[in-house]
């Protein structure tokens, strides 16, 4: 059977011919409301039961409930609920015909007199009804909802209409989002905007997607990272400061933590190293979490996280140390570092480097582990071609990524500045390119030119917003907290 051939929707399409015939315009151009249901509660929140307060108020919003054949309407909007009481005594011919055609679902406006039902509900004696909008689909049934978790990622508006709690989740992904720009905003930072279509992709290790403009014949990837543009602004000297919000896209695989395109915060500071950003992290990580759940104890999964800084830091070498016994920094050779990591349980291809192996026996014993707030430093260089050498060991870089509930939600350099030392690092990459390793780093001349121009010392972050929002929303996967994740189309 066919949508069109839908008894229920049939019924619904007759109800719309039948507003029609009485001269009621479905679907109108605009409506002109004078409070949302959450205003009337603040307002008459000491109104007795049984009274009644002659001022009349326009709402509108989606009808949840009919009772009593229309007489008593549940009207919800984006703030709450309110009832409305349709009645000949305050309704006019015309308006109790076309509130005998109204399902629920349908979108209305109402004007009327508020009173509180001797029962204590806020009401609205409905002396103008106006039809907003005609549904020709039902809601999914009240008391079960939207139960298929599929549909509700791919029907994300019926989610949000049945689901408090999706709603919610968003919701606070904005304000999250707002409190981290405020913060940034406050402490000097100035937000800029980069490329998102690029002609080498660059500023991580990833896959990208393809695509191609017409009118000049050339290939262009969609952002991977918004680093080396970012990175061009503080050579130019617009701002000792900035940061970006993005979007980026990285041609990989789905999971509960990883969707195609994903929202982060990158941002850099002069004159400052990683260890400014150690801090910065801290700092705003609370503050988000003061301002929008008024708590730095947040419950994750039934596990209790405490995000008081300061956070721990311990490097990735002594974390695989002390969890397996197992010391890289004592291994001579990427062939020793290999076996060593194979020996843990890491999965490796056979032509992983000394970094790449300890990053494999890290990931395979450690990073499940770190549930409370940390940050990871002693990164390798071999795995870190942005950030400059680690001051004590050549072999590790200044860099930290920050973990919570066993996933990482920051990463941080000392940026690398030396446009020679630069050249280099991108030529290693491109010889593990041409080795097989599609996620290793191309060759930016314009980035080394630019460098060449002058990069101030720095320090650089990134933050994974959605997998922070998961935390502060107790969400168990990534698609709960972006409003249309990508799925495969049926």
């Amino acid at each position: 059977m066919s949508d069109t051939d839908d008894p229920l929707r049939a019924v619904r399409v007759a109800k719309r011919e039948s507003l029609e015939a009485l001269g009621v315009d479905p679907y109108p151009y605009s409506f002109a409301r004078t409070e949302e249901a959450a205003d009337l509660e603040r307002r008459y929140a000491g109104l007795a039961p049984g009274s009644e307060t002659g001022e009349r108020s326009i709402v509108a919003g989606r009808i949840r409930a009919i009772r009593n054949s229309g007489m008593f309407i549940d009207l919800h909007d984006a703030s709450g609920k309110i009832q409305i009481f349709c009645h000949r005594d305050f309704l006019d011919p015309q308006g109790l015909a076309a509130v005998r055609l109204l399902d629920i679902g349908d979108l209305i406006g109402v004007e009327g007199a508020v009173r509180r039902t001797p029962r204590g509900e806020l009401t609205i004696n409905a002396a103008v009804v106006t039809v907003l909008a005609k549904t020709l689909r039902p809601l999914p049934e009240k008391y079960h909802g939207l139960a298929d978790v599929e549909l509700r990622y791919r029907q994300r508006y019926l989610d949000l209409i049945m689901n408090p709690q999706s709603r919610e989740t968003l919701r606070r992904r904005s304000r999250i989002v707002a409190a981290m720009r405020s913060h940034l905003v406050h402490h000097g930072y100035l937000e800029v905007e980069t490329p998102m279509l690029h002609t080498i992709p660059g500023g991580a290790s990833a896959k990208p997607f393809v695509t191609h403009h017409n009118a000049l014949d050339i290939d262009l990837y969609l952002r991977i990272a918004p680093e080396l543009h970012l990175k061009r602004l503080l050579v130019g000297g617009l701002a000792d400061k900035v940061f970006e919000i993005n979007r980026c896209f990285r041609n990989e695989g789905l999971s509960p933590r990883h969707n195609p395109e994903f929202t982060s915060l990158e941002l850099y500071e002069a004159y400052v190293d990683y260890t400014a950003m150690m801090r910065l992290t801290e700092e705003l990580v609370a503050n988000i979490a003061e301002t929008v759940l008024g708590t730095l104890r947040l419950n994750y999964g039934g596990t209790e996280i405490d995000l008081s800084p300061p956070w721990p830091r311990r490097s990735m070498a002594e974390l695989v140390h002390a969890a397996t016994g197992a010391d890289f920094l004592a291994l001579a050779n990427a062939e020793e570092a290999r076996r060593t990591a194979a020996a843990l349980g890491a999965g490796l291809t056979g032509r992983e480097n000394w970094g790449q192996a300890l990053e494999a026996a890290f990931a395979a014993r450690v990073e499940d582990t770190l549930i409370q707030p940390i940050h990871v430093t002693g990164f390798p260089r071999d795995i870190s071609p942005l950030a400059k050498a680690d001051r004590a060991d050549p072999r590790l870089a200044e860099r930290f990524e920050t973990y919570v509930y066993g996933w990482e939600i920051a990463n941080a350099f000392s940026e690398l500045t030396d446009p020679l030392a630069q050249r280099a690092r991108f030529e290693a990459q491109m010889q593990a390119r041409a080795a097989g390793d599609e996620e290793a780093q191309i060759l930016d001349e314009d980035y080394v030119t630019a460098l060449e121009y002058g990069l101030p010392p720095c320090g650089g972050l990134g933050i994974g917003i959605d997998r922070l929002v998961m935390l502060m929303t107790d969400s168990p996967s990534i698609r709960d907290v972006i409003a249309f994740p990508t799925l495969r189309p049926r």
